[in-house]
């Protein structure tokens, strides 16, 4: 099995809505973007799949080293492997990996956080440091997009959090502030029991309300010029945008079954979002052409 070949395997299996909007991108991209996607499912899978936190800790600084390696060009795995040859085409700077590290850590060294502002840094770690080199294997003309994918990352990481919370906190993790916990008078075992009383569901609709804020600033900050070029990220966000609608459809009924979209929605979802961002690149040209 090749290096890219181990990455496609990796992504493919994972079952993530991620995977959908690969599909719709140049091979270079392409292979890019699953390579920066295999090294976030092997780091995550670590602190996941770990059962003794010291063995864990000691991967990771492997994994740290590993990185090291990939920008000395001297890789051993089979995800570095895949992703060295690619550092010549695209900005894929060596502290971003690291810090996506240090965010799969922090699931070592904390269990919950106290605020939004204290959780922040764990999604910005997790997911806007990969939106961030996202943006950069997509490309990018205008600066403001990396505004853009810093935000739209927040976004898809407080959308896992709503989806899996109960998952979550079964396996000792929570993820929705304790100040909110408090606000809405719930208590951490509320979170393990498949009930869902008009406080859960009020607190629920507050964590979705803030993850669609920060789809909408998203969205408002990317510049019309980068649109297309990132349509990968819009293409993401219609499935994830679609399930956090399918969960508050459902009545926030997350502690009593796990919500996900079928393979099939996910696919057509996809579809519909890259036909539409084509059509609306084409607008564009021709908008430009006539000024």
């Amino acid at each position: 099995m090749t290096p890219d070949e181990y990455c496609q395997n990796k992504a493919a299996t994972s079952g993530s809505s991620f995977y959908y909007s690969f599909m719709f991108l140049p091979e270079l991209q392409r292979r890019a973007i699953t390579a920066l996607y295999a090294f976030c499912r092997e780091v995550d899978d670590v602190v996941d799949e770990c059962k003794e936190e010291s063995i864990a800790h000691q991967k990771l600084d492997w994994w740290r080293q590993e990185i090291k390696n990939l920008f000395s060009e001297q890789p051993q795995h089979p995800v570095t492997k895949a992703l060295q040859p690619l550092l010549a085409d695209f900005n894929l700077a060596e502290e971003y990996f690291l810090e996506i590290i240090d965010g799969m850590e922090m699931d070592l060294a904390y269990s919950s956080y106290q605020s939004f502002r204290d959780l922040s840094l764990y999604c910005y770690r997790a997911a806007s440091v990969v939106g961030i080199l996202s943006a950069e294997i997509f490309g990018f003309n205008n600066r403001m997009t990396l505004r853009y994918a810093h935000d739209l990352g927040m976004a898809f990481q407080l959308t896992n959090i709503l989806r899996d919370v109960r998952e979550d906190a079964q396996r000792g993790r929570i993820y929705i502030p304790a100040d909110e916990l408090d606000k809405f008078g719930i208590k951490i075992n509320d979170l393990h029991q498949p009930i869902t009383s008009s406080a859960v569901k009020a607190l629920f609709k507050f964590q979705a309300d803030r993850a669609r804020e920060f789809y909408k600033k998203a969205f408002d900050t990317l510049p019309d010029e980068d649109r297309y070029a990132q349509r990968t990220g819009l293409i993401m966000s219609e499935i994830y945008y679609s399930l956090l609608d399918e969960i508050e459809e459902d009545g926030f009924r997350v502690l009593e079954h796990k919500i996900k979209l079928t393979p099939l929605r996910k696919f057509w979802l996809a579809w519909r979002a890259s036909r539409r961002e084509k059509k609306r690149y084409k607008r564009y040209q021709r908008l430009i052409k006539s000024t």
